[in-house]
């Protein structure tokens, strides 16, 4: 506090002041008035002020002149070591050795920053790997030692996280897989609802069941779909009474292909409660990544599972709804259903 009280050039680009109050960080030399120390927040650089949510002041533009904090060097070393794909995958006490942090305070500022753990962060870097080498046609075992896995079991084991099924199955466009369907009318057109034996993988809404039909055969292209079976049955019924305002939103399992930050930008809209509608701003600072609203609603844009993963709560920062997937007059009428718990 001395420092920002006496403005002290000594110290100037080391950390920055936030305020509490007008939610704006300041360089400690900056010559707006001074606020009351109880408002006062530090940080160690503009990036850790930024991904608590607060703005850089226009007076003293801190983002252009603070030096770089040496955490902040250190967290980006271990990114670079986690995606080397020449590297075993480090664990973190590793990690700490090689970047001169503790295991534990390098996990907690590497999730503060990157907003996910330095091993979910590696884990999606190896996959992404291999979701392209599969792609374009690559031999399994091939494929899975050169994205930098040490087993294939260890592929095995979280597959269904992040490719949402084996990765043969992946790389053949689902072959091997037995997908159960449903399309059935609901108040807001056709209601498609497909599923592995793991969960929902596509829930689509339109005005044509045929034309549903025929996106989800393009998307699994390898896979055998079938018609729904009487498990099946129950999940479209429990999404249909809810669509009439019959019955409650039903919480559903998903079996889907996601990246690391589209994972935890769905867990957080399935946390979100029937009847709010936060905006996409809110969803990124409420997964430790405030600038990140484009990416979210890129990630609302891109889910597979219409109701199952509520995409439709999120709207605009001026309140207006914004797009949906599955049409604006959708998104509109979901919003009003749920707001007046119909």
């Amino acid at each position: 506090w001395r420092a920002v009280e006496d403005r002290d050039t000594a110290f100037e680009g080391d950390f920055v002041y936030a305020v509490k109050t007008t939610g704006i960080y300041c360089l400690n030399t900056c010559p707006s008035r001074r606020p009351n120390p109880g408002n006062v927040l530090y940080f160690e650089s503009a990036a850790e002020a930024e991904t608590s949510g607060y703005r850089p002041c226009k007076r003293c533009r801190p983002r252009d002149k603070g030096r770089p904090s040496p955490t902040v060097g250190k967290v980006l070393a271990a990114c670079r070591l986690l995606e080397d794909p020449e590297e075993e995958p480090p664990t973190l006490e590793a990690l700490g050795a090689r970047t001169g942090m503790s295991p534990g305070r390098l996990r907690r500022k590497f999730t503060q920053m990157i907003g996910v753990s330095p091993r979910r962060y590696g884990e999606a870097h190896r996959f992404g790997r291999l979701r392209h080498k599969l792609r374009n046609g690559d031999d399994i075992a091939g494929a899975v030692y050169e994205s930098g896995f040490g087993s294939g079991s260890r592929v095995y084991e979280k597959a269904d996280r992040y490719l949402g099924m084996t990765p043969g199955a992946y790389r053949h466009g689902g072959r091997g897989q037995v997908i159960k369907y449903a399309i059935v009318p609901c108040p807001l057109g056709m209601l498609l609802v497909a599923g592995t034996e793991r969960g929902m993988c596509s829930v689509a809404l339109g005005q044509d069941g045929p034309a549903l039909l025929a996106e989800l055969k393009a998307g699994f292209s390898e896979a055998s779909l079938v018609p729904a079976t009487s498990a099946l049955g129950k999940q479209v019924e429990e999404l249909v009474c809810y669509l009439a305002g019959d019955g409650p939103w039903p919480l559903l399992p998903v079996d889907v292909q996601a990246t690391a930050f589209q994972m935890r930008v769905w867990d957080a809209l399935r946390r979100i409660p029937p009847g709010e509608t936060p905006s996409y701003q809110d969803v990124a600072r409420a997964i430790g990544q405030p600038k990140a609203a484009r990416a979210v609603a890129n990630a609302c844009a891109s889910n597979p599972v219409a109701l199952a993963i509520p995409c439709h709560r999120v709207v605009r920062k001026d309140g207006r709804d914004g797009g949906y997937r599955w049409g604006p007059a959708r998104k509109s009428a979901l919003i009003k259903m749920e707001k007046s718990g119909h």
